[in-house]
C-alpha cells in the first residue's frame, strides 16, 4: 500500500541547517512564518482563535533510519519511537508552535524547531483543554 501526501505549505525561518535547530520546540525562541499554499488558505478560517497549533511536517533532509538510535548521538541506544529523531521509518515530524497571528495565508509562529523550507503536511489547533483563546 502506498500512502502519498502533498505539502499544504512551507516553513520560512532563519534555521537553514540542523546544527542550528533547537532539538525540540519547547527549547526554541525562534520565530518564523508558515506559508500555506493558495488552494488551502480557506482552511485557516477560525485558526486565529487558538494560542498554539500542532504542525505535522516532513523531515525533508532525513536520510534513512535505524530502529535503535542514541539521543542526539549520545548515551544509551533507544528505540526510534521513543525519540524525536528525524531519522524515522516515515519521516514525519510534529511540533506545537505558538500562533502569533494569521494574515491571509501566512501564519506567524514562535517556538520554531523546523528548518527553512520544511514541507508542512497538516496544521491542527492545539487544544490542551479544548478551550479557544481567552477562555
Amino acid at each position: 500500500m502506498d500512502i502519498c501526501y502533498r505539502p499544504i505549505g512551507f516553513m520560512h525561518c532563519e534555521l537553514v541547517n540542523s546544527d542550528m535547530a533547537p532539538k525540540f520546540y519547547t527549547a526554541s525562541e525562534i520565530r518564523g512564518t508558515i506559508e500555506v499554499l493558495e488552494p488551502y488558505g480557506e482552511g485557516l478560517a477560525g485558526l486565529n482563535e487558538y494560542d498554539h497549533i500542532v504542525v505535522l511536517f516532513h523531515f525533508h533532509r532525513s536520510e534513512g533510519f535505524t530502529l535503535m538510535q542514541k539521543r542526539r548521538g549520545e548515551g544509551e541506544l533507544k528505540g526510534v519511537f521513543s525519540l524525536c529523531s528525524p531519522n524515522r521509518p516515515n519521516a514525519i515530524g510534529m511540533s506545537i508552535l505558538r500562533l502569533i497571528r494569521v494574515e491571509g495565508n501566512i501564519l506567524y509562529v514562535d517556538n520554531v524547531d523546523l528548518l527553512d523550507g520544511t514541507p508542512i503536511l497538516d496544521i491542527k489547533p492545539y487544544k490542551s483543554q479544548d478551550y479557544p483563546k481567552g477562555e
